[in-house]
């Protein structure tokens, strides 16, 4: 029976999260439709623009994602301190560039004069954005509706685009979150999509090789702190050059299907996650079938199960690989 979504998120040991949507009926998000004839490319740039364009106004930063053609993977980091830090104004501004709020809501962003007996109602309002605006449930669902009326518009047809639930899992530390964003980024790989990982259309290792070969990170996607961890308040502590070169390894000998050595200048990574070689290839290659819930130490998973009152650690042993 599926739990509740506030069952999974535990942000007392982890704003990280992988997401995973995926389309019913058959339907395509992109490529070549043998059902239909059709070819859906286009589709992924509906996706990936939309999902770009909520990181601007969430308070929730995208590690990794890639669109493959009948569902889409995404790394999520939400950003409680950046919520809590925006004013009133902010929040319903922000709210506003999604859905219209009320008209007190319009009356206060416009400087109007706010009756007293609507104040509480106006700050329960604002409380309530403020906390969608940081909630991966809210993200996930303006990520994909907008796409399953365009599609349906397109299909000239009615009813569910994507499964009800999408499918999410709590990265507990530093292993779980590479291991994840490599499985993520290499899954047009897998799927024959793409050829290298450079070639990967619409994923987020394409941004980042795009703007790393002008000495830059991607403008709306979590950065890779590396040395610059003093200049920045938020990011992923590893350097990203060192990234690069390992998911580029990785994704190599999956395409190859064959045995093989992580390259010594991308083993650094490695060596400080104290992952063996061996178990992170099987681990970035058979990340969906190994792991279904939190992916982390066995301590991390302790930790995780205890904050959310479970009396059992579940997935015990697909962890133990970390």
């Amino acid at each position: 029976m599926p739990r509740p979504r506030r069952s999974l998120i535990s942000l007392e040991d982890t704003p990280y999260y992988h997401c995973c949507s995926r389309v019913v009926r058959k339907a395509y998000l992109c490529g070549n439709d043998n059902h239909t004839g059709k070819n859906y490319d286009h589709r992924r740039g509906w996706i990936e623009s939309q999902l770009l364009k909520l990181t601007d106004i969430f308070a929730i930063d995208v590690a990794a994602f890639s669109v493959m053609t009948n569902h889409l993977h995404v790394v999520l980091f939400i950003d409680v301190n950046q919520a809590n830090a925006w004013s009133d104004r902010e929040v319903i501004k922000q709210w506003h560039r999604l859905f219209n709020g009320t008209t007190i809501t319009q009356q206060f962003v416009k400087g109007e004069v706010i009756e007293a007996h609507q104040v509480t109602q106006l700050k329960h309002q604002i409380a309530t954005y403020r906390s969608r605006l940081s909630d991966i449930s809210w993200f996930m669902r303006c990520l994909n509706e907008p796409i399953a009326r365009q599609a349906n518009r397109e299909d000239d047809c009615t009813g569910h685009f994507w499964e009800g639930r999408f499918k999410s899992q709590a990265l507990l530390d530093e292993a779980a979150l590479l291991a994840c964003m490599a499985y993520v980024e290499l899954n047009p790989i897998r799927a024959k999509i793409a050829s290298t990982p450079e070639n990967s259309e619409h994923t987020s290792l394409k941004l980042r090789i795009k703007a790393a070969l002008v000495g830059k990170q991607p403008e709306h996607l979590l950065p890779f702190l590396g040395n610059e961890r003093k200049n920045q308040s938020k990011g992923i502590t590893f350097e990203l050059k060192s990234y690069l070169e390992l998911v580029d390894e990785t994704g190599r000998l999956i395409l190859n299907n064959k045995q093989g050595a992580i390259a010594q200048s991308a083993m650094p990574i490695l060596n400080r996650l104290n992952i063996l070689e061996e178990n992170w290839i099987k681990i970035v290659d058979e990340f969906g079938r190994l792991f279904h819930g939190p992916i982390g130490t066995l301590e991390a998973l302790t930790t995780y199960s205890e904050h959310l009152n479970k009396r059992r650690r579940h997935f015990s042993n697909s962890c133990r690989l970390f």
